[in-house]
């Protein structure tokens, strides 16, 4: 663990014994490492091994799903485990974004650099892109790679205002779980994790629940099949702007110590320094 991570715990005011304040660090990680530039290639392999992980997992379960292997349930609840186990690992090292929308929504509140956005979007549909490269080298080109696909007798308007209202409340809990850009601790894994999951278990047979580009351009790109990813990208693209402005609306503008403090749910703006170890 950094030193500077150990030290910025140590400074935290409060009753915090010393193996508390290492265990903080260790969960939650530094503000000033995530920000620091030298340590951009390990933000970005870390999403890159984390969009392959949830792809792998997320298109590997609808593939199976669609053989007739697993229930649909074990397909959508599977992604859900898989994002919570990513953030408990290493939340702390790049944020597990995983998804270009939640890069994008990060941004738009101030909490995320511009100038990372292109690379973190890149490396997403990279790992998307190698986690069914994995799956076809493992099972061929069979039920689409698990593409997220208007379901039978659905419409593509209607797959498009289902991934606009689960992408939109994704957003919500994402934004109002993370800590400042960084999807990190228990909270943020259960909220995120189990939200994944039980959107699924009602939404998939319309839209396929991708509520991410990434997560649905590897299959499409690897299959073959563009004809719908259109709305996988509108979609989640106009949820994540419809959180973001309801962040706005319940928490104000972002980029700054205080709307990072409400994001962690300590909404006393009078008092920010006794709760700078949520930030």
């Amino acid at each position: 663990m950094p030193d500077e991570r150990v030290a910025q715990w140590e400074a935290a005011p409060g009753p915090l014994g010393p193996r508390t304040r290492q265990v903080l660090a260790l969960e939650f990680g530094s503000k000033a490492e995530f920000d620091d530039p030298r340590l951009e290639w390990r933000r970005l392999f870390s999403e890159l091994l984390g969009t392959f992980m949830l792809v792998v997992v997320a298109a590997g379960g609808g593939l199976l799903h669609g053989e007739g292997q697993i229930s649909l349930a074990a397909a959508v609840v599977a992604p859900g485990l898989m994002v919570m186990a990513i953030i408990l690992f290493m939340g702390a090292v790049s944020g597990a974004h995983l998804n270009p929308v939640v890069s994008f929504a990060f941004a738009l509140r101030g909490d995320f650099p511009w100038r990372r956005l292109p690379g973190y979007v890149l490396i997403q549909l990279v790992g998307a892109t190698l986690a069914c490269l994995f799956l076809y080298a493992v099972f061929g080109n069979v039920q689409h790679l698990g593409a997220t696909l208007p379901g039978t007798g659905y419409a593509n308007w209607q797959a498009l205002l289902m991934e606009i209202v689960l992408t939109g409340t994704l957003v919500s809990v994402i934004l109002g779980t993370a800590s400042a850009a960084q999807n990190v601790g228990a909270i943020a894994a259960l909220g995120v994790g189990g939200y994944i999951a039980l959107a699924g278990l009602w939404s998939a047979p319309v839209s396929g629940t991708s509520m991410n580009p990434a997560r649905s351009f590897g299959p499409a790109l690897l299959s073959g099949d563009f004809s719908s990813y259109w709305v996988y990208v509108l979609g989640p693209i106009a949820g994540a702007l419809i959180a973001v402005g309801s962040a706005y609306l319940l928490r104000g503008a972002g980029g700054d110590p205080t709307s990072r403090l409400a994001g962690s749910g300590a909404l006393d703006a009078d008092k920010p320094s006794e709760r700078q170890h949520l930030a």
